[in-house]
């Protein structure tokens, strides 16, 4: 049930301006700009001066469709998706905007339909570019969140994660490192008909395979993949065990529970971290600090991701200029740096 302070916090301007221009106050002067996105925002919510109450169900043009990645029972053991979606209920709630989970990707049996009726869509995960572009002719407003494909037409908020790999790697370079292995998982896209698209690596591992080249270290160059568990981190680690006739000074490893993997892969072996080996992943989670030694990993605020995607949503549904010219937002990680990396 929105009220005026609710229009006044999603037009930014004060409940007392938003009072006087709905009750078309003749002695308020206000720029007619700001009037007219004023009474545009009280009819997409649906405002009444009389009930104060939102009108007829089906009038939706301010609440948000998502389409998320996991199922609603594996998405707690994935913290990085979690969150993104735990920042947009948070940000939605803020400026009182409602969202509804219109399917998730597995879904065998999707209702496009539905989708024309929100103000806009997030997408949580990636797609594939048909999808992608399937949704986004039955509904323009679109933002995906972690995610890119090759489609030009729709707003992205994007991790950094590419550019971080290479910035850890000139580190480990720098402090005298050239046996660099790499450890990760595989990404995948989903299609219409909620098929699993796997694809080789993900942007860490061909930023890593690129990076070792262009220093010319292909002799070093070592690439596991398989899932993101830490059994498959775990494994991964034992197998690069027994196939590398040196041991790597430093593993880069694509997500923190596939470290621990590791750290229990290397310790079963009796190889000191970060004395013989250093280690650096990526997530950042809470129990990194308390490892032995403490993991050192590149922190993503998933959750303001989250949130930044419902900024967009909101400015999209406000603002008719804004789908004109879509956006591709980057959001910087930090590289937390602990005791498992050394000199070599």
């Amino acid at each position: 049930m929105p009220s005026i302070r609710d229009i006044a916090r999603v037009a930014g301007v004060s409940p007392a301006s938003v009072s006087r221009i709905l009750n078309k106050d003749a002695t308020f002067h206000i720029n007619e700009n700001t009037r007219q996105r004023v009474i545009e925002i009280a009819k997409k919510l649906n405002y009444s001066k009389t009930k104060n109450k939102r009108g007829p169900k089906g009038k939706r043009g301010m609440t948000i469709g998502l389409i998320l990645r996991h199922t609603e029972e594996n998405e707690p053991s994935d913290p990085y998706f979690k969150n993104i979606h735990d920042g947009i209920l948070d940000e939605a709630a803020k400026w009182r905007l409602d969202t509804d989970v219109i399917f998730r990707m597995h879904d065998k049996n999707k209702d496009l339909t539905q989708i024309a009726k929100y103000g806009a869509i997030i997408m949580v995960g990636q797609m594939t570019d048909d999808a992608v572009l399937a949704i986004r002719k039955r509904n323009k407003n679109v933002i995906l969140v972690d995610a890119n494909p090759d489609v030009e037409t729709v707003n992205y908020i994007q991790n950094d994660f590419s550019s971080r790999t290479r910035q850890i790697l000139d580190y480990l370079y720098k402090l005298g490192h050239r046996n660099i292995a790499y450890i990760g998982g595989s990404s995948s896209v989903v299609d219409l008909k909620g098929n699993t698209i796997s694809l080789k690596g993900d942007s860490r591992a061909r930023t890593y395979s690129d990076w070792m080249k262009i220093q010319g270290l292909n002799q070093y160059e070592h690439t596991f993949i398989a899932d993101w568990s830490i059994q498959d981190g775990f494994n991964l680690c034992e197998q690069m065990l027994n196939e590398v006739d040196e041991l790597p000074s430093a593993v880069m490893v694509g997500s923190d529970p596939m470290a621990l993997g590791v750290y229990k892969s290397l310790k079963n072996h009796h190889i000191d971290i970060p004395g013989q080996t250093s280690v650096v992943s990526f997530d950042d989670v809470e129990v990194n600090r308390f490892l032995t030694p403490s993991l050192s990993s590149v922190y993503m605020d998933s959750r303001e991701m989250g949130k930044t995607a419902v900024r967009v949503a909101k400015d999209l549904m406000i603002e008719k200029t804004a789908a004109r010219m879509p956006l591709i937002i980057t959001c910087r990680s930090e590289l937390r740096l602990r005791d498992s990396i050394a000199e070599k």
